[in-house]
């Protein structure tokens, strides 16, 4: 048994690549757009051609494919076995046999690993750091993978304090229950999610309209984000403000920041590295 597959059945870890195999089975063409476009979006591009991209998580292989689809040359890695299939997966289905996307499993805190890949002009990881176990190792192992003038895209789970503390007592609670009972905490804190934002759009006069237009946000479906962020343990968070100290003093401007306002999802950092530091 290896590392990955020891720890999810110790309940120590989230079987992220198992829940990204299902939403592939609503992946469509238009959510691999809205996907493609906000990239583009927040890398204030038009395409990615002549760049080199790495994916630090593929999970599903979707932002992969998008920098892809831009015209960036891929390399794409990520710790769980059935996340690398689900990205060779994609590979497969849209550029099979593409010598210009690569797809492997590796650990971002595997620093021999790391130092086998060399550099990159664009480094991508939404929402993985977090659930390495040792999310500011994580931080300090990609940033030596950026060359000079390369970017850093990032989102990292917001720091709420308590509510944040109270989150992981969840997920750990969920990950160590027998499969059959798991039930008992999603469909609560599916609710809990869920259906403040419904009575909203009820009110506003537009039932299911935050639900029927999720998929805007990032290309993903709103159900299996719940099981994701329910399931997602190992779980750490940061303030914005301790993201920016501690890529400031790495020699990385901000470029761009896109909070969540404060609430329990993740805030999204865009940084350049105009400096090497040892």
């Amino acid at each position: 048994m290896n590392n990955h597959a020891h720890e999810v059945a110790s309940g120590g870890r989230f079987e992220f690549g198992k829940n990204w195999s299902r939403f592939l089975t609503v992946l469509t063409e238009e959510r691999i757009k809205v996907a493609e476009e906000s990239l583009a979006e927040m890398l204030g591009v038009q395409d990615l051609k002549g760049r080199k991209f790495l994916d630090v998580g593929s999970g599903s292989g979707l932002f992969s494919l998008a920098a892809r689809r831009l015209g960036a040359s891929v390399y794409s890695f990520d710790y769980d076995r059935q996340s690398v299939a689900c990205t060779s997966e994609l590979k497969r289905r849209y550029y099979p046999n593409d010598a210009d996307w690569t797809v492997e499993e590796g650990s971002v805190l595997n620093i021999h690993y790391l130092q086998s890949l060399g550099t990159f002009d664009i480094v991508y990881s939404w929402g993985v750091l977090h659930h390495t176990g040792a999310m500011w190792q994580a931080l300090e192992n990609v940033h030596r993978l950026i060359s000079l003038d390369g970017i850093l895209f990032i989102a990292i789970y917001n720091d709420q304090g308590r509510a944040s503390r109270l989150w992981a007592l969840v997920k750990k609670a969920y990950n160590r229950m027998p499969r059959g009972s798991k039930f008992a905490v999603l469909w609560p804190a599916f609710i809990r999610l869920w259906i403040p934002t419904m009575i909203r759009d009820v009110i506003r006069g537009k039932p299911f309209h935050s639900w029927k237009t999720y998929s805007v946000q990032r290309g993903m479906s709103p159900y299996y984000d719940v099981v994701d962020w329910v399931g997602g343990y190992p779980f750490e968070y940061a303030k914005p403000e301790d993201i920016f100290d501690f890529f400031r003093k790495r020699g990385f401007v901000l470029m761009k920041l896109k909070t969540c306002a404060g609430g329990h999802g993740c805030n999204e950092f865009v940084l350049k590295k105009q400096k090497k530091v040892n």
